[in-house]
């Protein structure tokens, strides 16, 4: 057994399957494939997952079959373990270095740790001419979410049209996406602490709050766990109407998404930028959608949301970024991990003992005059410059989830 083998078994052993299976996060490359198929064997019979406790037997009973190895990493993918992948599809391709399913998968894998510079290493490793689709696409994506743009922008120089039409959308995408880091690298130095920059390049949104905390400790401007303002929330106003006035948006109408949240500060942009309120419709063109946390919405309206009305700006103030939603937002506020709303359920500490203060149940209008009301925090002068410079790419094409952190690197994988 490794050294990281153990404590896993322990874990196990305890009845926390999850807990075990997370602690070989880090340290599942080098496990020998029958050890790791011996411990997920075990994980596999005491959650009921048939499926993987089958492709576990099978690489146990002959961990030198590629397809044993090529099953058993496609099943680890399927139930949400890809470091368990890695192992075994490493094997298979060495085992048949001429199958691309493995490779596919493997890449796979490795993009779901956002391990993005181990995948390009892996695809040029591929000796047998490397398929543009969706090799070369597979590369190019990687490329960039690892931080190199001048080979993301070679890969896809010489990328050749789709033959299968199901590849249209990921050409486009990645296309948009080498574009918008040209765009976002003109505006500022595009580096692995650019936060706006990357974040702009991978999601086409224009983010505005960075955060000054943890700043060294792996949130690199991000949130983790936050308790919003109203100060917070006006200031996201104003950093979007800096955004608008920016790029020369002007929306005629504001539609908040139909949560309470959404409604309050879709109601409070309304009142700032003076624009009426309307029904949403994810049709219609020329509108503000309003959303407090795209998270918190109707995945079937995000869905409809991610086709992008001519002219429609989807402005989101508090962005999950442990677990991207459904559609991306044009503009956010700020990047976090968890977020209470200043008018939700919160604790507080009083005399020492904490206590639990429940949900404000005001009515919407009056907690978005508070909104409206509140002071706003230091203004950040980079964000109307990069906007400016970026606004020929932004608000362009659908709003296609992303969910890597990229180059600025996070402590979610640690």
């Amino acid at each position: 057994m490794t050294s990281a083998l153990p404590g896993a078994w322990k874990l196990l052993e305890a009845g926390d399957a999850p807990a075990a299976v997370r602690s070989l996060r880090n340290a599942s490359d080098d496990l020998p494939l029958g050890d790791l198929a011996e411990f997920t064997s075990a994980v596999a019979d005491g959650l009921g997952l048939d499926d993987l406790s089958t492709v576990s037997g099978a690489l146990r009973a002959d961990p030198g079959s590629a397809q044993a190895c090529y099953d058993f990493g496609f099943e680890c993918l399927e139930v949400g373990a890809p470091h368990l992948a890695v192992p075994a599809l490493r094997a298979a391709r060495r085992l048949a270095p001429s199958a691309a399913p493995a490779l596919w998968e493997l890449v796979s894998a490795l993009e779901d740790q956002e391990r993005h510079g181990d995948a390009v290493r892996e695809l040029r490793a591929w000796e047998d001419g490397l398929p543009d689709w969706p090799g070369g696409y597979l590369l190019a994506y990687n490329a960039l979410c690892s931080g190199d743009v001048e080979t993301a922008q070679e890969v896809l120089a010489r990328l050749s049209t789709p033959e299968d039409d199901g590849w249209d959308l990921a050409h486009d995408r990645i296309t948009r996406m080498v574009e918008r880091a040209g765009a976002a690298r003109a505006a500022g130095p595009l580096g692995d602490r650019d936060l706006r920059g990357w974040q702009f390049a991978l999601t086409g949104a224009i983010l505005g709050q960075i955060s000054p905390h943890g700043l060294d400790e792996g949130m690199n401007g991000r949130y983790a766990h936050l308790g919003d303002s109203y100060d917070a929330c006006r200031t996201g106003i104003r950093d979007l109407a800096t955004v608008l006035e920016a790029t020369g948006s002007r929306p005629d109408a504001v539609m908040p998404l139909p949560d309470r949240s959404s409604r309050v500060l879709g109601l409070a942009a309304a009142r700032l930028l003076d624009l009426p309120v309307v029904p949403v419709d994810p049709e219609r063109s020329d509108a503000l959608v309003v959303a407090y946390d795209l998270t918190d919405s109707d995945p079937d309206l995000l869905r409809a949301l991610v086709p992008r009305a001519p002219g429609q700006i989807l402005f989101e103030h508090a962005s999950c970024w442990t677990s991207p939603p459904g559609a991306t937002a044009d503009v956010v506020s700020l990047l976090h991990q968890n977020v209470m709303p200043p008018w939700g359920d919160h604790l507080r500490v009083v005399d020492g003992e904490v206590e639990q203060v429940p949900a404000d149940e005001s009515p919407e209008e009056e907690l978005a005059d508070r909104v409206v009301a509140a002071g706003t925090e230091d203004r950040d002068a980079a964000l109307p410059t990069f906007a400016a410079a970026v606004a020929d790419h932004w608000a362009r094409g659908p709003r296609l989830p992303v969910s890597t952190s990229g180059p600025v690197r996070s402590s979610r994988f640690e």
